[in-house]
């Protein structure tokens, strides 16, 4: 079986000791990897890289679409690569992750997609995020703040 390659690029957006997150409306089942309509999950907004679009442009697009925000790209945080099964197919994922800040919000979440975002400090965020990578991601934000 052939196995797949994505890319993708997400913004941590941090103001005043807290960071914005996103309630996605569409969740893959962790066991196979398929996505199923009605379940959500409190992540990071992130997003994949249109073809031509560098990844600090995918990055504050994705933030953009899933939040309202318009941000500035203070610097790389990480790539993050890890591996999921999709409809069968075995894919590996890379997502470069960039330290935003909030500019002004100047439009609303993507109602296809996103439940709902909210600024969260890191306890709360904490008991949000679900996926182990962005627990990851939460603890450098900490140490960083």
């Amino acid at each position: 079986m052939m196995e797949r390659f994505e890319t993708a690029a997400g913004g941590l957006v941090l103001r005043k000791e807290k960071v914005l997150i996103v309630r996605v409306r569409v969740s893959a089942d962790p066991k196979t990897g398929e996505l199923r309509r009605g379940d959500s999950v409190w992540s990071f907004p992130k997003g994949h890289v249109e073809p031509g679009e560098t990844l600090r442009r995918a990055a504050a697009r994705e933030v953009f679409e899933e939040t309202g925000w318009e941000c500035s790209i203070a610097r790389t945080v990480a790539d993050i690569r890890y591996s999921f099964s999709r409809g069968g197919h075995p894919t590996r994922k890379r997502v470069r992750w960039y330290l935003m800040e909030p500019v002004r919000r100047t439009g609303r979440p993507d109602p296809d997609e996103i439940l709902s975002c909210r600024w969260a400090d890191f306890n709360a965020a904490r008991r949000l995020l679900r996926y182990p990578s962005d627990l990851r991601l939460l603890s450098q934000l900490e140490k960083a703040a």
